[in-house]
C-alpha cells in the first residue's frame, strides 16, 4: 500500500492533457476531474456505486479512459470526480498500466513485467471417479 504523486496523460477524442494525480494503491478505481474528462470529450458508460473512507455509499459516472505514463498506455476504469473529490490513480490503473510505488522512497516506478501464468504444472488436477 502507498500513496505518491505521479504525472498521466490523460487521453480523449477531443485531445489529451496532462494531469497530476495521487497514486493510491488503496482506491480500486481512478479518479480524475469530471469537467476535464468533458473537456476531453469522455462520455461516461454508465453509473457505479462507490464506498468512501468513512462508509458512506455515493454514486459516479464512469468510463474507460485512454491513461499513458512513460510512454505506456492503456485504457482504465475511471470514476467521474466531483468538487470535493480527489483525483487518484487507482491500483486497477496501476496494475493496467504496469506501474507500482516504491515503499522506501514513494516514487512511482515501471514494474520489470506483468505477472503471467503459463501451463497447468501447479493447477490441482479434478478427481475423478
Amino acid at each position: 500500500m502507498g500513496l505518491a504523486e505521479v504525472t498521466v496523460i490523460i487521453h480523449g477524442p477531443w485531445g489529451s492533457r496532462r494531469s497530476r494525480l495521487v497514486a493510491d494503491t488503496r482506491s480500486s478505481y481512478t479518479w480524475i476531474g469530471a469537467e476535464l474528462l468533458s473537456e476531453l470529450g469522455v462520455k461516461p458508460i454508465g453509473p457505479q456505486t462507490f464506498k468512501t473512507i468513512d462508509k458512506r455509499l455515493i454514486e459516479r459516472p464512469v468510463a474507460d479512459v485512454l491513461i499513458e505514463y512513460d510512454n505506456a498506455k492503456r485504457y482504465c476504469p475511471v470514476a467521474f470526480a466531483e468538487e470535493g473529490d480527489a483525483n487518484v490513480l487507482g491500483a486497477t490503473a496501476m496494475e493496467i498500466i504496469g506501474l507500482e510505488i516504491d515503499s522506501s522512497t514513494r516514487e512511482i516506478r515501471k514494474k520489470t513485467a506483468h505477472a503471467a501464468y503459463f501451463g497447468d504444472a501447479d493447477v490441482p488436477k479434478k478427481k475423478t471417479g
